[in-house]
């Protein structure tokens, strides 16, 4: 062999060295829908903690505000994940395109882990001091069909009918400065923007954990009201890099549970939840869905029996074919 072929042959094999190391650093992009509130934090643990990272896995942050949005980016195959979906819309989603949202984690509510809540005006608060005191008043709702008839359907419980108070559907990053105006007197809101109007003094919360106790019957009670769901698409085309992304998903949860102080420092860049609220929001029950346990896909199964009740989901659902474990 010439010299020349000798230092051709080298060259060519580190040439393809390189593209192999290359290849293999090469991280695999997954586009997230992602709904910038508490309920998103394992997904941004996954982030900070390098999870993704450590599973090859680089997502694309798409900022979608509230459930109708994710779903249409879900259905148009514009992102193969939600990292929080309205459960109820998630459901409908399926029965109009069978596999569009497969949860592979959900997150609970109780009085304990607040989320979805009624607040007041704190001008009112000397009149009301139930759900059926807002009879009569101007009320504003979480964005979406989910969340306005499941507001609707908790008045409905304590005996207020339609026509008995007025309800309109608010952005979320305008429920603060709402109360602060008095645009509304009171509504249906997530965090943190309730803990936000308490820490302001414009509002506080009259009752938080109204799906657990009004439609599910008990305090106790986990009402799975949204998750993280992975398109079928994207399980079936690719299906190492879902599974790697629901490791990745699994070991934030383990993260937040094990950590929840640590955890929470997380809210404050990628949330709506202001540096000084960080240790005074709630946290939700975050759980993959392959540890549920028989009680909570009981659970789970009512609600969805539920948005069937109201019209939010069309059809009845058995939730198992819209869960999947990895």
């Amino acid at each position: 062999m010439t010299q020349n072929r000798f230092l051709s042959t080298i060259a060519a094999g580190a040439i393809a060295l390189a593209a192999s190391v290359t290849a293999a650093a090469a991280q695999d992009k997954v586009k997230v829908g992602v709904f910038p509130i508490s309920s998103s934090l394992p997904y941004f643990v996954a982030i900070e903690k390098g999870y993704f990272k450590d599973h090859n896995i680089e997502p694309e942050t798409i900022r979608l505000m509230g459930g109708p949005p994710n779903v249409a980016a879900l259905m148009t195959n514009q992102i193969d994940v939600s990292a929080v979906l309205v459960t109820l819309e998630g459901l409908n989603a399926n029965t109009k395109k069978p596999g569009v949202a497969m949860y592979i984690a959900m997150h609970s509510q109780t009085p304990e882990y607040k989320m979805e809540q009624f607040v007041v005006r704190t001008a009112l608060l000397d009149k009301v001091k139930s759900l059926k005191d807002l009879k009569g008043l101007k009320l504003m709702s979480a964005p979406g069909p989910a969340n306005l008839n499941t507001a609707k359907g908790v008045l409905a419980k304590v005996g207020l009918k339609d026509g008995e108070y007025s309800i309109d559907q608010l952005d979320m990053g305008q429920h603060v400065n709402a109360m602060k105006a008095g645009t509304f007197d009171g509504g249906y809101t997530l965090e943190p923007g309730a803990t936000m109007m308490e820490k302001m003094g414009v509002a506080k919360t009259l009752e938080a954990g109204v799906i657990s106790k009004y439609i599910l019957g008990s305090d106790k009670a986990d009402a799975f009201a949204a998750g993280c769901a992975f398109t079928t698409d994207f399980i079936t085309k690719r299906p190492d890099v879902a599974k790697r992304f629901a490791d990745a998903w699994g070991k934030a949860v383990d993260f937040i549970k094990k950590n929840p102080a640590e955890a929470r420092k997380y809210l404050a860049k990628n949330t709506m939840t202001p540096d000084d609220l960080v240790d005074s929001v709630p946290m939700l029950g975050y759980i993959m869905t392959k540890d549920m346990s028989p009680e909570q896909l009981g659970y789970l199964q009512k609600f969805a029996d539920f948005g069937t009740e109201i019209g939010v989901v069309p059809q009845k659902i058995d939730i198992k074919t819209v869960l999947k474990s990895f």
